[in-house]
């Protein structure tokens, strides 16, 4: 795992595929998304120097981005919170709607999910919804950005100008795009349209490089 300091409250850890962040609020940390299955053991690493784990925020139920969800989810403290249409998933209750893949898709997936284990079930202590607010940062809102699955969300510290956007919008190569692998391509394209007009700084993504100035400027050019 790759761990980069964005700013001083904002860590990046990179993972052989996906990617997690660390929100420091003092010595109170806020995980957004867990890795794959096996990453827990680094994730403790770093939250061991950095302060102590108080959330754990699933932007969907991808097991790159849930496959530690539950070892983490047992750590002394840890609260992990999902979409109420993403939670059944994340516990197992019931499997991951498959994407509507394009051909290009297809090949993408095979490459990207090779040696990729699925996530075993994991505790959801608390299901969100459109418009809570969580004690993060100062204030982090809820936004749902379905499309890429039922439940997937972003989540935008307004006082702070960033925004996690999961895997609705990806970064590659400077250029942002509607992130592949969607269980509705139409409906994804339109939640990432919603997050365009948002006056940000900092935007993370679930996969690719975050823009850590001016990310607005960016988001604007998805409109």
């Amino acid at each position: 795992m790759d761990l980069l300091e964005l700013t001083p409250r904002l860590h990046l850890m990179r993972f052989f595929v996906g990617q997690a962040y660390l929100w420091r609020d003092g010595d109170d940390l806020t995980l957004i998304d867990t890795g794959p299955p096996g990453s827990a053991p680094a994730i403790a690493s770093a939250v061991r120097g950095l302060g102590t784990l108080r959330r754990v925020g699933l932007t969907h139920a991808h097991d790159d981005h849930t496959g530690s969800a539950a070892e983490i989810g047992s750590w002394p403290g840890a609260t992990v919170l999902a979409h109420r249409a993403d939670a059944p998933v994340v516990r197992g209750d019931r499997p991951a709607p498959p994407p509507d893949f394009t051909e290009f898709e297809r090949e993408l997936h095979t490459q990207v999910a090779h040696g990729l284990t699925a996530a075993p079930p994991a505790r959801v202590d608390v299901e969100l919804d459109d418009g809570d607010e969580l004690d993060i940062g100062g204030g982090a809102r809820v936004i749902p950005v379905p499309g890429h699955t039922d439940g997937s969300i972003a989540l935008h510290l307004e006082r702070e100008r960033v925004l996690f956007t999961g895997d609705v919008i990806a970064e590659h190569s400077g250029e942002l795009m509607l992130g592949p692998f969607n269980v509705d391509r139409d409906r994804a394209a339109a939640s990432m349209r919603r997050l365009t007009g948002l006056d940000v700084d900092v935007a993370c993504f679930g996969h690719g490089d975050a823009i850590v100035t001016a990310a607005g400027d960016a988001l604007r050019s998805l409109g």
